[in-house]
This record gives structure tokens, C-alpha cells and sequence, in this order.
């Protein structure tokens, strides 16, 4: 049976009750453009979605990933996308940004406002709304553990 749609595994790392987000370059064509949201990418034929998150990591930011957790499953029309968690356990300054235009460790109040400013445009940009939906969803699912 072909895929209908890209799987994709995706990272949620967190720091100092913050989360590790990735400021979408602003170009057309890509989903959420000029916006925040999660490291990760697509599965590769024959990978499994943890290992695809942890090739992604190293590709995008030079991290080494360890021991991910599986949060949770997300399908729309666009993708279907592996949700995985674990700490970043090195600063962010320790981090090498390979895509994407910023990085940051966001608050749980901007989480919930939507908005984080970044320096590299100089002004606050919008959180994925997806993006932002699931990191409501993983916030709400630890205060309940």
C-alpha cells in the first residue's frame, strides 16, 4: 500500500521548563513558514520513527538524542508525525542550527500565548498551530502524571 502522506518523527526537548523550538526559515513552500516549531523530519523508507528522530537531531542540530520517549501520534491531511520527548541535556549554545532560521527555549507562557520573540528578525513570530496544539496537549499530559 503507497503512504497517502509524509510520516514524520518529531522532538520535544526540554530544558529549565522550556521547550527547544526551531524558527521556520520564512520561504514559500514549506509548512509553517516564519514560524516556531519542533526539530524532526521525515521517515525514511526502512527507518523507524526513532531512529528517524534521532538522524534528524544530529542533522539539524548536531544532537545526540538519548533515550527519546513516545508521547503521542498526530495525523492530519498534511502528515502523520511520531511525537517523542526527552531532556536536552547540553545549553543551547552547545547546539549547532544546520536548518532552520533561529532556535530557542521557549516558555510555557508563550507556549500558551502563541508568540516568542526571536533576535534574528528582531521581532516575536507565531507558534505552528499544530505545533502549538501539541505541546499544550504534552503540558497538560505531565501536569496529570
Amino acid at each position: 500500500m503507497i503512504q497517502a502522506f509524509p510520516l514524520v518523527a518529531i522532538a520535544i526537548l526540554y530544558r529549565e521548563n522550556k521547550f527547544l523550538m526551531q524558527l521556520r526559515d520564512d520561504i514559500e513552500g514549506i509548512l509553517y513558514p516564519g514560524s516556531w516549531g519542533f526539530f524532526g523530519g521525515h521517515i525514511e523508507v526502512g527507518e523507524t520513527p526513532e531512529s528517524a528522530l534521532k538522524r534528524e537531531l544530529v542533522e539539524e542540530i548536531n544532537y545526540v538524542i538519548e533515550k527519546p520517549k513516545f508521547f503521542n501520534c498526530y495525523t492530519d491531511s498534511r502528515a502523520k508525525r511520531y511525537i517523542f520527548y526527552a531532556p536536552l541535556t547540553v545549553t543551547i549554545d552547545k547546539l549547532e542550527l544546520n536548518e532552520g532560521w533561529d532556535l530557542d527555549l521557549v516558555p510555557v507562557e508563550n507556549i500558551q500565548r502563541g508568540f516568542h520573540y526571536s533576535d534574528k528578525p528582531k521581532m516575536e513570530k507565531p507558534l505552528g498551530a499544530l505545533h502549538r496544539q501539541i505541546l499544550l496537549d504534552f503540558i497538560a499530559a505531565m501536569a496529570n502524571d
